[in-house]
């Protein structure tokens, strides 16, 4: 498959500062949060269906 030379010059100039800041905003804005809020929320998830098979923490009764 051969690649067309205006995608092949492209894929070697280096990236231009506006998309060096579009690049970090949709990091910092979209996907850093939305991956902190779902490990959050995964090991929560764990924790509580842990509990729900071992009991609640403290000690026996």
């Amino acid at each position: 498959m051969t690649s067309s030379p205006v995608a092949r010059d492209r894929s070697q100039t280096p990236p231009t500062r506006r998309e060096e800041l579009f690049a970090f905003i949709v990091l910092a804005v979209l996907i850093w949060p939305i991956l902190a809020v779902g490990i959050v929320g995964g090991y929560g998830f764990l924790i509580w269906m842990y509990q729900l098979i071992a009991g609640p923490p403290g000690p026996p009764h």
